[in-house]
């Protein structure tokens, strides 16, 4: 199974989202505090009847989601990515690494020695963001 992994995710409309994909593809969805309350009425609104369904797990830290997961290769997803996603061999256990919505991952995180590879999803050209949902 896939795990998502949101640092610090900050509209809770597009965690509701994520909720939703886990619980119908079976991935496992880790949100890295900071974070919104998990009954804000846009998250409950966007991920539907699927809450009971889905496997999500709020972490302290990067750190503390990371060591849950010791053995996965961690692919952060970023602009500034180096390897297309449609390029990536995706195996069972993958940790997809997603940044803030407005920021996206900061540098130290991409520098982190747990990220295998950074991966892009191409966009054209004047679009800010693909957002997490």
């Amino acid at each position: 199974m896939l795990h998502l992994v949101f640092l610090e995710p900050r509209i809770a409309g597009n965690t509701g989202n994520a909720i939703r994909m886990v619980a119908a593809t079976g991935a496992r969805l880790h949100l890295v505090d900071p974070l919104f309350e998990l009954d804000e009425p846009r998250l409950r609104r966007a991920g539907l009847d699927y809450h009971d369904m889905a496997h999500v797990v709020v972490h302290a830290d990067l750190g503390a989601a990371l060591a849950a997961l010791p053995d996965a290769r961690v692919l952060a997803f970023t602009a500034r990515g180096t390897v297309r996603h449609t390029d990536v061999a995706y195996t069972d256990g993958d940790v997809l690494l997603f940044g803030p919505e407005p920021t996206g991952l900061p540098d130290d995180v991409l520098a982190h020695p747990r990220v295998t590879a950074r991966v892009r999803i191409p966009m054209l050209p004047g679009r800010r963001s693909l957002n997490l949902a």
